[in-house]
């Protein structure tokens, strides 16, 4: 077993593993800019970018990432799948410019006679052979035992007598994949201790898979059973239900099993983003340590045990992983979630204004109405019925007009109240809220205003696929270092978008105005 304090390898395939994701395909630049942010900032220990013979476009990712790693001098820690093949994918990966190989071999007996209808010891000579062929061309091996989970469990013998044959063979790693997500952490515990008993001098990776649910969990087991390394995606991305998430598997090893692990956590949360957008996955407003709700108390009781002791926090600090806590606005929350809230919106209300506006927030969480802490202000405008300073509607839109003709970029004529004084631009976009925002923009830049960027759009419709049904759009943004959303909800699907910006445009406006005057 594992003592507190090891160090765990971490291999990141999400370039090649996680790309297998349905709908999920990167191109040559994207590939090269994820190695980089997982190699340089994330720091992982290696990363597995390609399967070899596979595509023209997977042939030029890999040369690009492995001549800019060869001259960030991290060359030896990008590693691409090969076969037995007799040495053309060697041949692929060494012409490309890397240097280690993980050959796929089969890892129980019913894929080698059902698949390649071979013998063992067959099996056994090809990959020797291979191997020899990457020893000559320069390329450092690590092999992989497919099904290895599944020949652990129907045909271990012929797992340990292939092993027999390659032990003594120059392979750096042999890596042991749960290919079909079967094993739970019993299995892992026991499977493992029996491969670390007999090869002692053998280092073992394990790659697990998420079908159960059970990928974080049989990393753990694999590290507590001995395993040299691991193997990760981000956002768990990969086939089926995926593989094991980076995030979730760094927090748990650093907190359960207290190993050393060079993985800078504070990176996590850029880098999930990152791959999230580019992959088109959204990563799961629940997902361990990276989703959008894991720091986000709901609970009034918890929140005010978070005021008097802390009495709700955990060892997942959100500071460790670049985040902060919130506390959410709904039909649960209590008074100490709206004093929280308003503390941060800097508003001072009395006990008596408290008590209604928390009467407010629950009656319309009971109502299901989606409540963020920036609709606090417009919610205790509303219960007070007063014009406090960081309530006043400043903004307004007077009119606008969205043209929209085939062939054509869509046109906005825009004309907006600022204090009173109407403002007026018009411009083109690549769609009508985008042509919309530019001619904002315009009358912005012409005032010398500042505008925070848009981060995040996101359009929901309720099901049943009605024409007229309302549209939610919640709009992120970022303002320096304050991150925010707003929402709009309509018919239209641009008139909600509109709705949200004005409520961005009017919490910007009463932050100067507060500034300025306090």
């Amino acid at each position: 077993m594992k003592e507190n304090g090891n160090r765990i390898s971490i291999l990141d395939t999400t370039l090649r593993d996680g790309e297998q994701t349905a709908g999920v395909s990167f191109n040559a630049d994207e590939k090269l800019a994820i190695a980089q942010l997982l190699l340089e900032e994330l720091k992982v220990d290696r990363v597995e970018v390609a399967s070899a013979r596979v595509s023209r476009g997977e042939s030029e990712a890999f040369r690009r990432i492995c001549a800019w790693a060869a001259g960030a001098g991290c060359l030896d820690r990008v590693e691409a799948l090969g076969f037995v093949d007799g040495g053309v994918s060697v041949d692929w990966i060494a012409d490309a410019g890397g240097r280690v190989v993980n050959i796929l071999a089969k890892g129980s007996l019913r894929h080698l006679e059902k698949q390649l209808k071979k013998t063992p010891d067959q099996h056994a000579e090809d990959i020797i052979r291979v191997i020899g062929h990457a020893g000559v061309r320069g390329l450092s091996v690590n092999l992989y035992l497919e099904d290895w989970s599944n020949g652990m469990a129907d045909s271990p013998e012929y797992v340990f007598g292939l092993l027999d044959r390659l032990r003594f063979q120059p392979l750096c790693r042999v890596m042991l994949p749960d290919t079909l997500g079967v094993l739970n952490p019993w299995q892992v515990e026991e499977y493992i201790g029996r491969m670390r008993a007999r090869y002692p001098q053998l280092a073992f990776d394990f790659h697990a898979h998420n079908d159960y649910g059970l990928a974080v969990a049989n990393t753990l087991a694999a590290v507590r059973a001995g395993v040299d390394g691991v193997h990760t995606t981000v956002n768990g991305l990969g086939e089926r239900s995926g593989n094991a998430p980076v995030a979730g598997v760094v927090a748990a090893l650093r907190d359960q099993l207290g190993c050393e692990l060079g993985v800078e956590e504070g990176s996590l949360t850029h880098v999930c983003k990152y791959v999230e957008s580019i992959s088109g996955i959204r990563i799961p407003g629940n997902e361990p340590v990276v989703g959008e709700n894991v720091f986000t108390q709901s609970s009034g009781v918890h929140a005010d045990g978070d005021n008097k002791a802390d009495l709700y926090a955990n060892p997942l600090l959100p500071q460790r992983f670049g985040r902060t806590r919130s506390y959410a606005l709904g039909k649960m929350s209590g008074k100490a979630n709206i004093v929280k809230n308003l503390d941060k919106l800097g508003i001072r209300l009395t006990p008596d204004q408290v008590r209604l506006v928390t009467q407010r927030v629950v009656e319309l969480g009971d109502k299901k109405e989606a409540l963020a802490a920036e609709d606090l202000p417009f919610i205790v405008a509303d219960v007070l019925k007063t014009a406090h300073n960081a309530t006043q509607d400043n903004i307004h839109i007077v009119n606008y007009s969205l043209q929209l003709a085939r062939g054509m970029r869509p046109v906005a004529v825009v004309k907006v109240s600022i204090h009173g004084e109407e403002y007026e631009a018009s411009s083109a976009g690549d769609g009508q809220y985008d042509a919309f925002m530019k001619a904002l923009w315009i009358i912005y830049g012409k005032l010398g205003k500042k505008h925070p960027v848009l981060t995040d759009y996101q359009v929901s419709i309720p099901p049943g696929g009605k024409t007229d049904a309302l549209v939610s759009a919640i709009i992120s943004w970022k303002d320096g270092d304050y991150e925010f959303k707003t929402r709009g909800i309509d018919s239209d699907q641009t008139e909600a978008a509109i709705k949200a910006t004005v409520k961005m445009l009017n919490i910007i406006e009463n932050m100067d105005l507060n500034h300025l005057n306090p």
